[in-house]
């Protein structure tokens, strides 16, 4: 558990820097030894540690929303338990029963109950105490929301495809209901419970294992190109690579997820020199060319993972950027 709780405060110390956050400053204000964070050297994160990181992350950002977000941005494996549910698990439903198995690996304030019935399945999370939900009220709060739209987000990846809950359902008001339905794909609506409803038909969908390495990958590339450097530009360009197994982020969605408006985003990219388009354009020709190089993806698959309607939009894109059709550059690639 407490390495677990390292891990996910390192995942949610990463995102407050892609928001601009000072992280050091972060930890200083949550009573968190930064250097030893950053050392990757033990370290006791209590639940105490935990709220007041929430509390101070969404004071830093002005973003009430901060879990949401954060949710929208993270990948199963920067938790670091892709590969239990990968490993036991063919289908959607028993990824969903191991997800649900190891939530307490993330949180010991909620729990995951998951059941199916004739037409839905549901994901509901459950106060473990009435009496530590009050004492870690803004945690609880926020975890909820970054657990709803991990899910949703994460059966996207088992899946490659765009999952749309049937209905979200909270205990309490939702102040901006738009960006929750944005975010989650699904008008909130008021409830007894902390609920999430898919229809039955993805239930026994079979996993696409393929994508515990592609997140390796990903996260990898994420690493590679960190740097003390925090421009805008560098932001962008590592959310977009951490955020690719499903295709490439709209202009719109990464805005709202760094809390600013496209246009304000397309500006201060300017500033820098570069624009979202051509961020975007260098993480997919980054990818394809891993994707053809690796030898494991066929043409059209590559070109589905990336987000393309049609092959040939694909191949026309590829060309572009290296000058050769994907096939000849995969062919000229297996000789070398």
């Amino acid at each position: 558990m407490e390495e677990q709780q390292k891990r996910f405060v390192q995942s949610m110390l990463a995102y407050a820097a892609q928001r601009g956050i000072s992280v050091p400053q972060l930890c200083r204000l949550a009573g968190i030894d930064f250097d030893a964070v950053k050392r990757n050297d033990p370290v006791t994160i209590t639940s105490r540690h935990i709220e007041a990181l929430w509390i101070q992350a969404i004071q830093l950002s002005d973003d009430a929303l901060f879990g949401l977000h954060f949710g929208e941005s993270l990948q199963l494996g920067a938790l670091g338990i892709a590969g239990e549910i990968i490993r036991y698990s063919h289908t959607v439903g028993e990824a969903l029963i191991q997800a649900a198995a190891l939530t307490p690996m993330v949180t010991d304030l909620v729990t995951m109950e998951v059941k199916q019935s004739q037409k839905y399945f549901t994901v509901e999370l459950i106060p473990t105490s009435i009496g530590r939900l009050q004492e870690h009220a803004v945690t609880f709060r926020q975890m909820l929301d970054l657990l709803f739209v991990f899910t949703i987000h994460e059966l996207d990846g088992l899946l490659f495809e765009r999952i749309v809950p049937h209905a979200v359902r909270y205990p309490f008001a939702i102040a901006d209901a738009a960006e929750y339905e944005r975010v989650l794909r699904c008008k909130p609506a008021r409830a007894s419970s902390c609920i999430l409803e898919f229809d039955n038909r993805y239930w026994n969908e079979p996993v696409i294992s393929a994508n515990q390495e592609l997140q390796r990958m990903l996260l990898e590339q994420v690493r590679q190109t960190e740097s003390a450097e925090q421009s805008y530009k560098a932001r962008i360009y590592t959310y977009l690579m951490s955020n690719s197994y499903l295709g490439v982020r709209s202009l719109e969605d990464v805005a709202a997820n760094f809390h600013v408006s496209s246009r304000s985003l397309q500006r201060k990219l300017q500033e820098e020199g570069t624009s979202y388009q051509q961020l975007a354009d260098t993480v997919r020709k980054s990818l394809a060319v891993h994707y053809i190089r690796s030898g494991n993806y066929q043409v059209k698959e590559i070109s589905a993972i990336l987000g393309y309607n049609e092959l040939s939009a694909f191949t026309r894109a590829f060309k572009r950027w290296t000058g050769k059709a994907p096939a000849h550059y995969a062919a000229e690639s297996s000789v070398s």
